[in-house]
């Protein structure tokens, strides 16, 4: 991706996803989320954190209508949802290109109108000439940069994250990340972003939200000031390390 020039951030738009004292107890019994407060804006980019089983990815879920609360108020204003998960997901025996213009397919788009998405879609996430090839050629940051062009078909007004860069190595999770910023730099959707890595919650963010064990619960919201695209050197600025410091003690805090 290329690199837009450095922005403050806009003013926030109207919310996107919002959750008012919302409760999830499975039909097992199992209570999955407990008074969870959380709102979503356009302009915001939200990261999650918090201990495995602790409810992050359900959020996402109920974001997107794939789980219905048990109790409170979920407020959805979107209305074109991108969802990016760990695992590519992608179709073995189709292109590069055809995966990419799945949604436009089964949004009913003419093949004029899918070729023009996959053409802007690949070219903002880099992948311009890889059009023909199947994913077993690709490298795994390779994968879920298709993974994301696919959902930027959509032009989604909220962007749903579940942990998408977990599998990938270092060096090639830093670089996505970067990337994502100037894509946010760029299109300003509202994001949700699921993670277990304290740094790339702070990289990514405009706001940190750190989650309490089951029954999953918010108990610290961090702000993080940086402005928008985020150069990688910012992760070894000892602003950044303040942040993800903040960040770390809470999440010690909530669990100790």
């Amino acid at each position: 991706m290329s690199s837009p020039a450095t922005t403050p951030r806009p003013a926030l738009g109207h919310p996107l996803v919002g959750f008012e004292h919302v409760e999830l107890t499975y039909p097992d019994g199992t209570h999955a989320l407990r008074d969870v407060n959380l709102t979503v804006r356009e302009g915001e980019f939200v990261s999650v954190v918090g201990p495995s089983g602790c409810g992050k990815s359900t959020l996402l879920r109920l974001s997107s209508g794939l789980e219905t609360i048990t109790d409170g108020y979920l407020q959805s204003g979107a209305e074109r949802i991108g969802y990016v998960f760990q695992d590519a997901t992608l179709l073995p025996w189709r292109s590069v290109a055809d995966n990419v213009a799945l949604l436009g397919e089964l949004d009913g788009a003419s093949k004029a109108e899918r070729r023009e998405r996959v053409r802007a879609a690949l070219e903002t996430v880099g992948l311009t000439g890889f059009d023909k090839h199947l994913p077993h050629m690709l490298s795994g940051g390779m994968r879920m940069r298709v993974s994301l062009a696919r959902s930027l078909t959509l032009d989604p007004d909220l962007f749903l994250f579940d942990e998408p860069f977990a599998a990938l190595d270092e060096l090639t999770r830093e670089r996505l990340g970067t990337d994502l910023t100037e894509l946010f730099a760029v299109k300003r959707f509202a994001g949700l972003f699921i993670t277990h890595s304290v740094a790339e919650a702070a990289f990514l963010s405009t706001r940190v939200l750190v989650m309490s064990g089951r029954p999953g619960t918010i108990v610290d919201e961090i702000e993080v000031p940086f402005d928008y695209p985020r150069s990688p050197d910012l992760r070894f600025e000892p602003e950044f390390g303040a942040i993800a410091g903040r960040i770390s003690r809470a999440l010690r805090e909530a669990h100790s």
